[in-house]
């Protein structure tokens, strides 16, 4: 039987491991299949996505939820029809909420489906949530009880320098957030000023073009790494000024919005 404190160690472990591997996935996904570019595919400056670490933790706990109070098992094919249904909902809506808290809060929409068929103000479609549900059933079928078995080894008291470690790499996350969540407060005010939504990738790419000085372009290997992880340093403007050439650019990747 795990301990509480056990319990929230592994719990915090699925957290940071899921966010660190989304981020490959979707680095690799922007690189071969969408962007046609290595570019940071998070939010945060660091390599991880914390959504993708939400979600790993809704695959835990939906795969081994008890379904015997409703008369179904894992041992049996219906129950595990649901819970994979079950697993596919919880990623779309994770998706969903994330990408509206964003869009609604911040005015910045982290990633767009507007040209795909059946999509829901751009951030769920059908597409989509189909490699959820599969990607789901990959978790359910294949990781999940390796994984768990693997983490309730970290996570046991005998392995207390686990917790050091794994305690500065979430302290890092939570650094990372404040000091993304600060930048992100920066767009939404040019964002609300021009009355627009931005799309983080255009506008990272737009600022990442506007300051490749000829000075950096001469000191490029010395700067390696600098655009792709820290695109908003080494600006002579502030960001609000950037969001206000980034309308003026007339970039379509921008939507038009009557909130303030």
């Amino acid at each position: 039987m795990n301990t509480p404190l056990e319990i929230f160690i592994s719990i915090i472990t699925l957290f940071v491991l899921g966010s660190l591997f989304g981020w490959v996935i979707e680095l690799f996904f922007r690189r071969f299949f969408s962007q046609k570019k290595w570019m940071n595919p998070g939010f945060l400056v660091g390599p991880y996505l914390p959504i993708y670490g939400f979600g790993t933790v809704a695959l835990y706990v939906l795969s081994n939820i008890d379904l015997t109070a409703v008369g179904l098992s894992d041992q049996n094919i219906w129950g595990i029809l649901i819970k994979i249904l079950m697993i596919a909902a919880m990623m779309v809506l994770v998706e969903f909420i994330a990408g509206l808290i964003f869009i609604k809060g911040m005015k910045i929409k982290l990633w767009d489906y507007s040209d795909r068929k059946g999509n829901i103000m751009g951030i769920i479609c059908p597409s989509f949530s189909l490699i959820w549900l599969v990607v789901g059933a990959l978790y359910y079928f294949l990781v999940n009880q390796h994984l768990v078995e693997a983490i309730y080894w970290l996570a046991s008291e005998q392995h207390q320098i686990y917790y050091f470690f794994i305690g500065i790499v979430l302290g890092m996350m939570i650094v990372d957030f404040a000091y993304s969540i600060h930048l992100a407060t920066k767009i939404r005010e040019g964002a609300k000023k021009n009355k627009i939504i931005i799309n983080l990738d255009k506008f990272r790419e737009n600022i990442k073009e506007k300051t490749k000085t000829a000075k950096e372009l001469i000191n490029e290997k010395k700067k390696k790494g600098h655009g792709f992880f820290f695109p908003f340093r080494g600006r002579k403007t502030t960001i609000s000024e950037d969001v206000d050439e980034f309308v003026q650019n007339g970039d379509n990747e921008k939507e038009n919005t009557d909130e303030t």
